[in-house]
């Protein structure tokens, strides 16, 4: 009797999730209907090459212009540079936690990480704005008077505000290292000490270890805790609205991480309760939105791609 009950509630478990999973794909489904539902309309005005290659975005002007060049640009410098910095120094932390910190030091440390992933958005938004701009600006401007390279570097370095695309990439950077370290430290703890033990074994010193059995082997986990990182990157929008400048031009490629810039996130959030129902501006707002919702879903099909490719080759 007590077997039939516990398989009877398996059963009701199994059942749940199954629904769980199945209503998740529907809901998915639903926000990009419901998103092609109002951003469709603007191919009356413009073409998708038009829409993709346009380097103005001026809403207001007569005729209106919705280039979104200059908003992709915005978010790829934006987003590259907080990955140049989340990157190494999520994995460096990670690798950190789980391999040489004590562990009454990784006790209090990890902790300390992950409470970044609870602080708001906003006040990472005013830290940049009111503390980190500044301090950007004064440390490019010594940086570019002392060094004595390219004038092309040191033109870029001369920053005419704080609010920069550097400065968004830094506070972005910030807000993903939370996933990216507790991600790829579970992973590397999941390693078994068998692997370690068997490289010093054979004569390895504990950094040769690390860097050539124990991070491999944790491969597929650090990379889908970056993958993770850049999809918590690409969507914030706060912090990206308050420090980027908010300046919707063509980003140059020498200057372009120095200079004021505007992202995707943060032209929907500035502009969105601007824009009048059913005009053109409010239809380009949701083909934003749109080209957003295909970005984001490419890097998670990606990540879990390259997470289970990882995960099949190391089984082999």
């Amino acid at each position: 009797m007590k077997r039939r009950i516990q398989k009877y509630w398996e059963t009701i478990v199994e059942a749940g999730i199954w629904l769980a999973g199945v209503a998740s794909i529907i809901f998915v489904v639903l926000i990009l209907v419901f998103l092609l539902r109002d951003a469709l309309p603007v191919l009356k005005d413009a073409t998708v090459g038009e829409l993709l290659s346009g380097q103005k975005w001026r809403p207001t002007s007569d005729p209106a212009k919705f280039g979104f060049l200059p908003l992709i640009l915005g978010s790829l410098f934006v987003t590259v540079g907080a990955l140049l910095i989340a990157i190494p120094l999520g994995v460096a932390c990670a690798t950190f936690l789980s391999e040489v910190a004590p562990r009454w030091l990784r006790e209090v440390l990890k902790p300390v990480v992950e409470v970044l992933a609870a602080i708001p958005s906003v006040v990472f938004g005013f830290v940049g704005l009111m503390i980190l701009g500044d301090w950007i600006k004064s440390g490019s401007q010594a940086v570019g008077l002392a060094l004595p390279g390219p004038e092309w570097l040191t033109s870029a370095l001369n920053m005419p505000m704080g609010l920069a695309a550097i400065t968004g990439s830094v506070m972005l950077a910030l807000m993903a290292l939370p996933t990216i370290v507790s991600i790829a430290e579970d992973a590397l703890t999941a390693v078994p000490m068998s692997y370690r033990q068997g490289s010093w074994a054979l004569g390895a010193t504990r950094w040769q270890t690390i860097v050539h059995v124990t991070i491999p082997a944790a491969k597929s986990g650090i990379i889908a805790g970056i993958m993770l990182g850049i999809g918590r990157v690409i969507g914030e929008t706060m912090t990206v609205l308050m420090v980027t400048g908010n300046s919707p031009v063509m980003p140059s490629l020498a200057k372009g991480l120095f200079r004021p810039v505007r992202t995707m996130t943060a032209t929907i959030a500035a502009e969105m309760g601007e824009s009048a129902h059913n005009t053109p501006h409010y239809h380009a707002l949701f083909a934003l939105g749109a080209l957003l919702f295909l970005i984001t879903f490419a890097v998670n099909t990606a990540a879990d791609y390259v997470t289970h490719a990882n995960k099949h080759v190391e089984t082999r």
